[in-house]
């Protein structure tokens, strides 16, 4: 009888997380690299430039959580620090390291969706 509610439980618990997964994957679209290339390239009415302007602003989007995540990571690990064990790179340099990675990338994607913004402002005049 147990067994019958465990596999119960854990048949439920992935029903939810595959829904939840397949509600994200919805939301957010990504292209692979040779899909955005061709966009880019196919890309001449103010549409086609919108489209590939929210697609940048989703991406700057999910860099910057990851970017924010990354600080909470950093606070939680600025306080498990052995200064006489420590090794180079530490967990609060890795920590660094990645958030200005993300920061840089969101930046990098902000700048490309102001690109496409612009372009399709001019295109519709």
């Amino acid at each position: 009888m147990r067994a019958r509610i465990q596999i119960a439980l854990a048949l439920l618990a992935f029903a939810l997380t595959s829904g939840i997964a397949r509600a994200e994957s919805a939301n957010g679209t990504n292209y692979s690299r040779a899909d955005l290339k061709k966009m880019v390239h196919d890309a001449h009415t103010p549409e086609q430039y919108r489209v590939l302007a929210s697609y940048y602003r989703m991406r700057q989007q999910q860099f910057a959580d990851q970017a924010h995540d990354e600080i909470v990571w950093s606070a939680r690990r600025s306080m498990n620090v052995s200064l006489p064990a420590a090794k180079y790179p530490t967990p609060l340099d890795s920590s660094k390291n990645r958030y200005e990675y993300f920061n840089y990338e969101a930046q990098r994607m902000s700048q490309q969706a102001a690109h496409y913004e612009s372009l399709s402002a001019s295109a519709a005049q």
